[in-house]
This record gives structure tokens, C-alpha cells and sequence, in this order.
């Protein structure tokens, strides 16, 4: 069953919110620490003060709410998803999935251009903000794959398109395996490539410097990383226990990852950093990381590749192109991970045409052509 949603989180929450932030112990800082030791005081101690007395939740809550909120029950699960209806009756269906520490909110700006040609089903991953939190172990990528194929047939979607980053990149990847006969086609803003001495392919020297910083980062594996890997209970005590921890354990992830000349605005950040502590869900939301296995999920689809020059990595097109098959592929010189929130025109264009184009590949061949 399908049942309408509505966000409305009690006051004695907010009221709790507030006093926990009035009451923070704050740490020490060596001078001129600047980044060095990890996200600076006096900027954490601006966003914290910002969320106890200027940030307004409720007219952030009014404004999502403006949106056709469900949820319905999956494996077990109860699924929070965004449903918007295409003026077109005859539209297609695209299905957007958010990463890590994202949530539905990073697909806000894109709703309206994409709803221009789209019905659009815009889910909540298990664990995560009102998807959440999980109650038992299991819910990997393909995992989730599987249950977005179940909310698209009960929504009466036969064929449709999936589209994502960070881990809406593997789910969708993931979907399009599970779910071949439905899919039409993903797209990616978001394609981790791993260096392969056995490839056989000729590289570019830009390829090579791609690679150069996946192998950076698969050395120096960030903390965040190896908490959420490893022992994500351990981190959710204290993500759920102080909302500074949750604040600047997000908040950091959009000053390292976001393209410094598209910065996300902080009344979208402390939104996004409210769903999370509002529902609890730090630690159901870290266990995806420890769940999901560190490997390429097959994808037999057609594949749309969307590549923001300042992504944690970019991926290198003549090794993708041996797991997958790409039909479309667009560099932009700006953007970065969160690039639906950094630059939603870029991403809305890009996602427009490649599927436009699968939805003409799709369409039954009329008699005589």
C-alpha cells in the first residue's frame, strides 16, 4: 500500500535541537590551525549558532512539503520516496537516487526542468532520513536495487530510466542489473574507476593523472570512511548524541567536495544536516557504507556518464568502457560531487539528453521503417 506523507516533526524536538546546541562543550584549537587538524572552530562554531537562532526548520519543512511526499512498505522496509508528475501524461518515468550524506533534498533544483519531460520518483534510501532507520543487517546497493524495482512496478512504471551519484551511482548501477527489461538506461554523475595494469588500454596523460588520485586515495583512506566501513555503530553514538557531531560530520564532506566556485549555501546544508539528526538516522545511514561491498556492479543498460572536474575523483573513460556500455559521456569544467545542489542546470541538461535519447531508441519501430 501506498499512503501519503507529510514532514512534520514535533516541537519537542526542535526545542531539544536548540538546547543541545545551547549547551555544547566546544574543543580546544592550536592558533592558525586553520584545516590542518580537521574542520575549523570558528566556522563550525558560525554554522552551529546559525542552525540554534536564524535557521527557521518549519519554513523549510512548509517548503518540502509543497512536494507529493509517500511512503509504502518494501522487504520490510519502510520506503520514503518524492513522486512529481510530468504535465505530459506520456512522459517517462526517471528515477533519481541520493548518495551519502546526502537526501532527497540534493534533487530540489532539478525537480522543475526534469518534470518538464519526467514523472519523476525521487526515494529515500533505506536508513536513511524518513526511509529509516533499517532494523536488520543486509541492505546493500543491490539490495536497495531491488526494492526501487518493486516501488517502480507498484507505481505502474514498466520501462524507466534510473539516475545517481555517490551511492545512487552504485544503486542505479545495481538496478540496471537486477532490472534489465525495466531499465532503459542510467546515468551517473559519479563513476569510481580503479587502476588496472592488466587493462590493455592506451591512456591519456589526464587519464593517468585521474588514476594518480584514485591511487592518493586508496592509500590515505579518509577517516569518515574507514568509521562508516568499519564500526558504524561506534560513530552513530555520538552523530545521534550531539548535533555538532552530526553538523560538522556532514558539513565537512560539502567543504572538501563541492567546487569552491558553486558552494552549496548553508541554509541548504543545515536543512540537509536537520533531516538527519531530526530522524536519527547517523548510524542506519553509516551502515550502508559497512554493508555494500567495494566492487563494480555489472550493468548490462546503456550508460550516461556526467563528469564534474572537481569530484572526489574522475572516472577514465577506456577503462569504464571495458565493464560497461557507455553511450553518452560529458566533462564539466565546474561542479563538483553534490552536483545537483552545485550546478542543477548542468546536471539537468546532461540527464535530459541522454535520455531523451534512450526513450527514441525505445519506442517500437512503426510499420515500414
Amino acid at each position: 500500500m501506498i499512503k501519503p506523507f507529510r514532514i512534520d516533526i514535533p516541537q519537542a524536538d526542535l526545542d531539544d535541537l536548540a538546547d543541545r546546541l545551547s549547551r555544547t562543550r566546544w574543543p580546544d584549537e592550536p592558533a592558525g590551525a586553520g584545516w590542518d587538524y580537521g574542520f575549523p572552530l570558528a566556522r563550525l562554531r558560525e554554522l552551529a549558532e546559525h542552525w540554534r537562532t536564524a535557521y527557521d526548520w518549519r519554513r523549510h519543512e512548509a517548503e518540502l512539503n509543497e512536494l507529493p511526499h509517500f511512503t509504502t512498505d518494501i522487504d520490510g522496509q519502510t520506503i520514503h520516496f518524492v513522486h512529481v508528475r510530468s504535465a505530459r501524461p506520456d512522459a517517462p518515468a526517471l528515477l533519481l537516487t541520493h548518495g551519502w550524506p546526502g537526501s532527497f533534498l540534493e534533487f530540489l533544483d532539478v525537480i522543475e526542468p526534469l518534470s518538464r519531460d519526467f514523472h519523476l520518483v525521487i526515494p529515500s534510501i533505506p536508513g536513511f532520513t524518513f526511509s529509516g532507520p533499517t532494523r536488520e543487517r543486509g541492505w546493500d546497493v543491490v539490495r536497495v536495487a531491488r526494492a526501487w524495482a518493486e516501488l517502480m512496478r507498484r507505481l505502474g512504471y514498466r520501462r524507466y530510466g534510473a539516475q545517481g551519484g555517490d551511492f545512487g551511482s552504485g544503486i542505479s548501477l545495481a538496478l540496471g542489473a537486477v532490472a534489465p527489461e525495466q531499465v532503459i538506461g542510467v546515468h551517473v554523475n559519479y563513476l569510481p574507476t580503479r587502476p588496472d595494469p592488466d587493462a590493455g588500454v592506451e591512456l591519456s596523460a589526464t587519464d593517468e593523472a585521474r588514476l594518480d588520485k584514485v591511487r592518493q586515495l586508496m592509500a590515505n583512506r579518509p577517516p569518515y570512511q574507514a568509521l562508516q566501513a568499519t564500526t558504524p555503530q561506534t560513530i552513530g553514538y555520538a552523530l545521534t548524541d550531539s548535533p555538532v557531531a552530526q553538523l560538522v560530520w556532514i558539513a565537512e564532506r560539502f567543504a572538501h567536495w563541492t567546487d569552491p566556485r558553486s558552494p552549496v549555501p548553508d541554509e541548504r546544508i543545515l536543512t540537509n544536516v536537520s533531516l538527519y539528526w531530526l530522524t536519527a538516522t547517523a548510524a542506519s545511514s553509516a551502515r550502508l557504507s559497512r554493508e555494500s561491498p567495494r566492487r563494480t556492479e555489472p550493468c548490462p543498460v546503456p550508460l550516461g556518464v556526467a563528469v564534474f572536474a572537481h569530484d572526489i575523483t574522475q572516472p577514465v573513460r577506456p577503462l569504464a568502457e571495458r565493464l560497461y556500455d557507455i553511450r553518452h559521456w560529458s566533462e564539466f569544467e565546474r561542479g563538483g560531487h553534490f552536483a545537483a545542489m552545485e550546478v542543477p542546470g548542468l546536471l539537468a541538461g546532461d540527464i535530459r539528453d541522454f535520455f531523451l535519447a534512450r526513450v527514441a531508441d525505445d519506442r517500437p519501430a512503426a510499420p515500414g521503417d
